[in-house]
């Protein structure tokens, strides 16, 4: 399993997230490999924007999930009914077939 970036943080991206992630498996949000530094420039306009974990990379440890301010990462087994879009999202985001 993975985390999920959720909703919640379109138009947040904030990357404290990324800081404590101990595999540099959160990316984006242009940019699948990047380490969400777009994110962190002074002119970014996060409007509909978000992060995402990459699935593969994701050792399921948990870190990020205290530190987003917005309460937008979850378990993907505990992910909100209301953010269940978000799996797919998260998983297309990196080119990769989401679950059935």
């Amino acid at each position: 399993m993975t985390y999920i970036i959720t909703d919640p943080c379109i138009g947040t991206c904030d990357t404290a997230c990324v800081e404590v992630c101990p595999v540099d498996c959160i990316h984006g949000p242009d940019d699948p490999e990047g380490s969400g530094e777009e994110a962190k420039a002074a002119d970014f306009d996060a409007t509909s924007k978000q992060l995402f974990i990459n699935p593969e990379e994701c050792i399921d440890c948990g870190a990020c999930e205290p530190e987003c301010p917005v309460d937008a990462i979850y378990d993907e087994d505990e992910t909100p009914e209301e953010y269940e879009p978000s799996i797919a999202h998260n998983y297309k985001f990196f080119g990769q077939d989401p679950p059935s």
